[in-house]
């Protein structure tokens, strides 16, 4: 999950809008897809038996006062602090646990979820993991680790009562590595699995990005990204000026920069960069922090349950990949986005959407 600086938005994606957008777009092959804003909800992907719309939008909870918004508690080695989640609808065999990317990113890039669920009669949970927007945000660096998180998702899960009859797990990106980490630890509780636009090796990821991505960039722009970084110049204007215009738009999200969903724009300015910096490292073409190392894909054969893997053309992340990581998992399905990039929930929604539909209501028709 890419990190910018807090209210980059706001300062440089109008300004990038009307240069950068001509400028750096015109490469055949490379033209980014426009805003699928016209795109609607997906019908139902099965004849799976939906709850009925007074059943789905209860108001009998605990959670009623709060609009299914629950602080949880997780214990940890430096204390006990709050984590922020938001339960959307009711469904009894469908519950949906989202983890957002980043490290430290936010929940709110999945707001697009509140266009297509619901009409679906799934229940899903927005949740901002510690350290990140609605959450604490303790400065302890000990805690960014990623064991600790597993445990914090299985705390999570206990503590809004998901299990194997109901719980499919989504992880994108960062929270997708996440996913794997649970799943390789606590499977038997999950129904399903869903990992988005993540690899499963992050060398392999580091090597996708320096043999693929980085040589069809502008061989100026990326010779001036590289200078930057070696200076670890990344607080540098230049360097988002570059990296927006020759990367982000072409691998993270193919929309012209002043078309960025409000959400997502949200998520990327609430960035926690002390949680981001410290595990994946300040560059979003390579990886140097604590996560630099991680490699599961020869462990992906031990998740038994059904699992979805989902990757984007011109993604950061190699697609080809990620329909191997499918091929490893006894229960494994690869959703290939063709327009999409890292955010291909945005710039090939209707694609994404359709495809995690499917998927579980496949599993929960019982379905490999």
């Amino acid at each position: 999950m890419p990190y910018l600086p807090p209210g980059l938005t706001a300062r440089w994606l109008l300004i990038l809008a009307a240069t950068a957008w001509l400028q750096a777009c015109q490469p055949a092959g490379q033209a980014p897809a426009t805003a699928p804003g016209a795109d609607k909800p997906a019908a139902a992907a099965s004849g799976a038996v939906q709850p009925s719309l007074a059943s789905y939008h209860d108001a009998s909870g605990e959670d009623a006062l709060t609009g299914g918004v629950r602080l949880i508690p997780i214990t940890t080695p430096k204390g006990t602090f709050k984590v922020w989640t938001k339960r959307v609808g009711h469904n009894p065999r469908i519950k949906v646990l989202l983890l957002h990317g980043g490290p430290g990113a936010t929940h709110e890039y999945f707001e697009a979820f509140d266009s297509y669920f619901p009409g679906e009669g799934i229940e899903y949970y927005y949740y901002d993991q510690l350290g990140s927007a609605y959450s604490d945000q303790p400065k302890d660096g000990s805690l960014w680790e990623l064991d600790r998180f597993v445990d914090e998702v299985e705390q999570v899960r206990q503590a809004l009562k998901l299990d194997k009859d109901n719980f499919y797990l989504l992880g994108h990106s960062w929270g997708g590595m996440l996913a794997i980490e649970y799943a390789l630890k606590y499977q038997q509780h999950l129904k399903g699995l869903v990992i988005s636009n993540m690899m499963a090796s992050i060398p392999e990821y580091v090597r996708y990005a320096e043999t693929t991505l980085m040589p069809a960039m502008d061989p100026q722009a990326l010779k001036e990204i590289l200078k930057l970084e070696a200076r670890k110049d990344y607080d540098n204007p230049r360097y988002m000026e570059l990296l927006i215009p020759h990367y982000y738009v072409h691998h993270i999200l193919r929309m012209p920069p002043d078309q960025w969903p409000d959400p997502v724009k949200r998520g990327f300015d609430k960035t926690n960069r002390e949680v981001y910096v410290p595990m994946q490292g300040p560059s979003e073409m390579s990886s140097s922090g604590k996560l630099a190392k991680w490699d599961r894909m020869a462990d992906l054969g031990k998740i038994a349950v059904p699992t979805l893997t989902i990757g984007g053309q011109y993604d950061t992340m190699d697609p080809k990949h990620m329909e191997k990581m499918a091929s490893l998992m006894p229960k494994g399905r690869y959703l290939h986005c063709a327009q999409g990039s890292h955010m291909s929930m945005y710039d090939d929604q209707k694609t994404w959407f359709q495809g995690l539909i499917r998927f579980i209501k496949d599993v929960d028709q019982g379905a490999k």
